[in-house]
């Protein structure tokens, strides 16, 4: 996470995330470099559809699609950058070795990623498959994945 950072400051951007099943894992990551205060205005963990929604996702995108699918993983990510007035929002919703009993899926262990780019009004999405029965196994995967998608879009 240390390129991102520093390559966000380099280039005066900002991110923020909206994150579910990761709870808080990316933001963690991202504040444990030096000089992440410059570039993370913003990170909420909203587990349960209830501040999804207080955070601008669509109810109807969730009652549409689910919680868990890109669409609403689409919504998080736009929100959360709008909300803030960040560059790039990073949405992450899907479940981990877990059955959710509010939310029935038929794809469990399923992992929904987004990053919006607000200055050029794009997605960069990734569906990915959860396959560790530990979470914390699964969780640093799907952190890995965003950190490699993050220096992709950055430029």
């Amino acid at each position: 996470m240390k390129k991102v950072v520093e390559k966000l400051i380099s280039l005066n951007k900002t991110i923020s995330t909206m994150e579910s099943c990761t709870g808080g894992g990316l933001s963690n990551k991202i504040t444990n470099v030096e000089g992440a205060g410059e570039v993370l205005k913003f990170s909420a963990v909203t587990y349960c559809n209830e501040f999804k929604i207080k955070m601008g996702v669509d109810k109807n995108i969730i009652d549409k699609y689910t919680v868990y699918s890109i669409e609403t993983a689409n919504e998080m990510s736009k929100n959360i950058s709008h909300f803030t007035n960040s560059n790039y929002g990073i949405g992450v919703t899907g479940m981990l070795n877990k059955v959710d009993k509010d939310n029935p899926s038929f794809d469990d262990n399923t992992v929904y990623i987004s990053i919006y780019d607000r200055d050029k009004n794009t997605y960069k999405e990734e569906i990915l498959k959860a396959p560790f029965e530990k979470r914390k196994e699964n969780k640093e995967l799907i952190i890995s994945k965003i950190e490699e998608m993050l220096l992709e879009i950055i430029n």
